[in-house]
């Protein structure tokens, strides 16, 4: 056999020695790729920051417990050309997640959100509080009195009170309590602007403003099996003739943490910015968030002529339209007395 043969058969055996080597670790990251990674804890979060490198993301995946080797996770990310699409955010993954099932959540930017639940009829105390208990929601707005947080927010001046428009709100883990509220502003905003398009021609209410401040009277004095149109006729009826509102809400609202739940007739006749028995008019201010329901009952009130409304003590109330008839009803429903 010549030495030309014998050189070209080393050849031919090498490069098959090779393709086969190639065959193999083909195989093996296929296989590797298809592999749940073994987890060091039941769930292992991870935020990625914005700016961070593919090596940094894999190198963090692998320090939050994704037990595989960070090298070859990077690879993984380069080799697949989507390295440079991985958003920033909060991830969580649980047993069962593979590279390719990893590599995907995080260019498809498939968070893990948090919610925050704010509620009609809640005060700005409330809403603190469910800021403050909110699960990875930094308290940025903490410490912040009404005038740096409608500065911080960029809504203006005033109060906060009533600002917010009530829903369920998700966030990624790790945003500020800022970035939550902006959203619950500018949502109360737009309702409140698309419902003041909509009012009535006869409403005696003057701006967007006056709006919302009624609208969060009705939503605290609606029952459950009322109807917030007629809440709101009767309020608007009165503020038509010049007749007090008489809402105890607004006074308890007036009160604030001196109310322990007991509204005394010294505090009905105590006058106070807020006490709509001594003061004609709306408050300066919203005392809770509306909802929906409120605002549009507020522009677009049942029709009626009523003045008065008294609860019947199962979430509905009797509407009259006069002083006589109303008496009969609360000595029939809050005094028990026989008609």
């Amino acid at each position: 056999m010549s030495s030309t043969s014998k050189g070209l058969r080393r050849l031919l055996r090498a490069i098959a020695l090779l393709l086969l080597g190639c065959a193999v670790a083909a195989a093996s990251a296929w296989w590797w790729l298809q592999r749940p990674l073994p987890l060091a804890a039941p769930a292992v979060e991870l935020s990625i920051e914005p700016g961070a490198t593919p090596r940094d993301v894999a190198s963090g995946w692998v320090a939050a417990g994704v037990q595989t080797s960070p090298e070859l996770l990077y690879q993984w990310f380069r080799w697949s050309g989507q390295a440079k699409r991985i958003r920033a955010g909060s991830y969580e993954v649980e047993p069962g997640i593979t590279p390719r099932l990893l590599l995907a959540k995080m260019v498809q930017g498939d968070e893990t959100l948090e919610k925050l639940r704010l509620v009609e009829g809640w005060t700005w105390r409330q809403v603190r509080a469910a800021l403050a208990a909110a699960p990875h929601l930094k308290p940025a707005s903490q410490g912040m009195d009404d005038a740096q947080l409608l500065q911080a927010l960029g809504a203006g001046n005033g109060s906060v009170e009533g600002r917010f428009f009530p829903d369920t709100y998700a966030y990624s883990r790790g945003v500020s309590d800022l970035t939550v509220l902006r959203r619950a502003q500018a949502a109360m905003q737009h309702r409140l602007g698309a419902v003041w398009a909509q009012r009535s021609a006869d409403t005696p209410l003057k701006s967007p403003e006056q709006v919302l401040i009624l609208a969060s009277i009705v939503e605290k004095e609606t029952g459950p099996k009322d109807d917030p149109g007629l809440v709101a006729a009767v309020f608007l009826n009165r503020l038509r003739i010049g007749m007090p509102l008489q809402t105890d809400p607004t006074v308890i609202y007036g009160l604030g943490e001196a109310f322990d739940g007991n509204l005394r007739k010294r505090d009905l006749q105590t006058d106070g910015a807020y006490n709509t028995y001594t003061r004609a008019g709306l408050p300066p201010t919203p005392i809770a968030m509306p909802g929906m329901a409120s605002l549009q009952a507020v522009v677009k009130p049942t029709p009626s002529k009523a003045l008065y409304f008294v609860s019947r003590g199962d979430g509905s109330s009797v509407f009259s339209e006069n002083l006589a008839d109303h008496n009969r009803a609360v000595n029939k429903y809050q005094r028990k007395a026989a008609p």
